[in-house]
C-alpha cells in the first residue's frame, strides 16, 4: 500500500481458472499447520482493509477462496466461462473470508444458505445477477477489459479515491474483520473434525 506508484491491483488466474480451490491431498496432509492458516487468514483480512482499488479478473473455475475472495475486490470482470462454488460446508468445513457476513447482506439468508450450506454452483450470468461481478465479457475479452478498467480507475484522483472506498466500507469493516477471524477460528477446528476427514477421504476415492 506503501508504493505510490501502485494505484490499483489487479487479480487474474493464469491457465484454465481463476482459482481451482484447495488440492485436497494437500490440504488433507497440512491439517495441524496452523501457521499455513493464519498466513491466508493474514491476507484475507489485508485485502478486506486495502485502501486502494483492487480489481480481479475472473474465468473458469473459481472455487471455495476463489469465489470469497471476489467479495473484496471493488470491481470484477468475469468471463462468460466462469463457474463458482463454495463447497466447504460439503467438505466438513466453515465458509471463510468474512462470507456469512458479506453474502447474506447482499442476497438475504435463504440464497446466502443455498450458495454457502448447500454450496450450490453458480455461472457467470448468475454471478453478475448475485452481485459477485460487475459485467461479463468473452473469455478472449477478459484480461484487456479488466487491464482496461484498472488503468481507468487508476487514472482517477487518487486521494478522493482512498477516501471514497474508505467511506464505503467503514460501517461494517470492524465487524468484518472479527467475522474473518471468528470464521478461520472454527474453520480450523473442524479440519479435525470426523466429519471433515469422512468428506476429504469420499472426495478422494471419488477423483
Amino acid at each position: 500500500q506503501a508504493d505510490e506508484q501502485v494505484k490499483a491491483v489487479l487479480f487474474y488466474g493464469e491457465g484454465d481458472s481463476f482459482c481451482a480451490g484447495n488440492d485436497i491431498q494437500d490440504f488433507v496432509s497440512s491439517i495441524g499447520d496452523s501457521d499455513g492458516l493464519q498466513y491466508v487468514i493474514g491476507f484475507l483480512h489485508e485485502l478486506a482493509g486495502f485502501e486502494k482499488p483492487v480489481l480481479a479478473a475472473v474465468h473458469g473455475d473459481a472455487v471455495g477462496i476463489g469465489t470469497t475472495m471476489m467479495l473484496h475486490c471493488d470491481m470484477v470482470i468475469a468471463a462468460d466461462d466462469l463457474k463458482c462454488q463454495m463447497p466447504f460446508v460439503r467438505l466438513g468445513l466453515i465458509p471463510e473470508a468474512g462470507s456469512t457476513l458479506l453474502v447474506p447482506n447482499m442476497l438475504g439468508h435463504r440464497r446466502a444458505f443455498e450458495l454457502l450450506i448447500d454450496g450450490a454452483p453458480f455461472n457467470a450470468d448468475q454471478a453478475n445477477n448475485y452481485g459477485f461481478v460487475n459485467t461479463v465479457v468473452s473469455k478472449n475479452e477478459l484480461v484487456n477489459a479488466a487491464r482496461k478498467k484498472a488503468a481507468s480507475i487508476a487514472s482517477l484522483p487518487q486521494n478522493s479515491v482512498k477516501q471514497s472506498k474508505r467511506l464505503l466500507k467503514k460501517d461494517y469493516l470492524e465487524q468484518l474483520h472479527r467475522v474473518i477471524d471468528e470464521e478461520g477460528s472454527r474453520f480450523y477446528e473442524s479440519m479435525f473434525s470426523e466429519e471433515a476427514r469422512a468428506a476429504f477421504m469420499a472426495f478422494l476415492q471419488k477423483s
